[in-house]
């Protein structure tokens, strides 16, 4: 007997629904997304806090910190499928560089600059997607895997744009970067309304 195979949208949904404690929240894998990102920042902190301070008690804590975002990471990124190390590598670095990103653009909103500020949240945000696509299986090394026909079906019904002039919008000219955040925008989607 052949199994009916699942969509990406409704195995995300199914692997997101299991991890929600209170539907209204972000989930799980979301909110650890971020503190991975701070825990990130907090490694290059207690770093540069030594180097500036020569006070070894900030090198010592990098391990601290270092090994908690380990521990953690392995909830969201699989070591043992392709390229593991790789992945988990380049993984942590995309929200790095994501995370970086945003407060760069949180400093220039700050000081007044929004158009670079708002710069900087598109590509923290499109760093972001890149995690998203790749611990998400929607990347592989040799390039992106065509998106499966039925991703959007479930989303369309409460977006006031049809499925094809979403899918039209997908294919002219965007990056697959751009892809990938659109993805993100529609299917590991934060806010539940």
């Amino acid at each position: 007997m052949k199994e009916k195979k699942m969509s990406l949208e409704e195995m995300v949904r199914k692997i997101d629904d299991s991890k929600k404690v209170n539907p209204l929240d972000l989930s799980s894998d979301q909110d650890l997304s971020i503190a991975l990102m701070n825990l990130v920042s907090l490694e290059e902190h207690f770093f540069f806090s030594g180097a500036k301070t020569k006070k070894p008690g900030f090198y010592d804590l990098i391990n601290v910190v270092r090994n908690m975002r380990k521990e953690l990471m392995e909830r969201i990124v699989d070591k043992n499928k392709h390229d593991g190390a790789e992945v988990w590598c380049i993984s942590k670095h995309l929200l790095a560089a994501s995370m970086r990103l945003y407060e760069v653009g949180t400093k220039a909103l700050g000081a007044g600059n929004k158009a670079d500020a708002y710069k900087m949240f598109e590509k923290a945000y499109e760093l972001y997607s890149l995690f998203w696509g790749l611990n998400m299986d929607m990347i592989d090394l040799a390039g992106v895997k065509k998106m499966e026909p039925g991703l959007y079906d479930s989303v369309m019904k409460t977006d006031k744009k049809s499925e094809k002039q979403v899918k039209e919008e997908m294919t002219k000219s965007k990056s697959t970067v751009q892809k990938l955040g659109d993805w993100v925008k529609k299917t590991v989607n934060c806010c539940i309304e």
